[in-house]
């Protein structure tokens, strides 16, 4: 079945760094569309990031661009997201998702604090 699993999370100092990963199985993963969504304390879900199945086709949420670089590997399944210029209102539990049925991760904390 259709399994996505992300890691990669912590906690980091503003500022800083971090490149979260989502490995995909149970599917052909180069044939897909895949999206980053977070959910920080208190707040709905939000679209981050979204790349198409062969990458030609990136779009970012206006509050990570220029900081946040989402790319994939389709021979390795998996799909990244490069976190920079962390700050703290990026504190969320962020999510991967395979839009084509609604598959979701378990989701990867990540907590910007000084």
């Amino acid at each position: 079945q259709v399994q996505l699993v992300e890691s990669g999370g912590g906690l980091v100092q503003p500022g800083g760094s971090l490149r979260l990963s989502c490995a995909a199985s149970g599917f052909v993963f180069s044939q897909y569309n895949m999206k980053w969504y977070r959910q920080a304390p208190g707040k709905g879900r939000e679209l981050v990031a979204h790349i198409t199945a062969t990458a030609d086709t990136i779009e970012y949420a206006d509050a990570v661009k220029g900081r946040f670089t989402v790319s994939r590997d389709n021979d390795k399944e998996m799909v990244y997201l490069q976190m920079s210029s962390l700050q703290p209102e990026d504190t969320a539990v962020y999510y991967c998702q395979r839009p084509f049925g609604n598959y979701w991760g378990q989701g990867t904390q990540v907590t910007v604090s000084s």
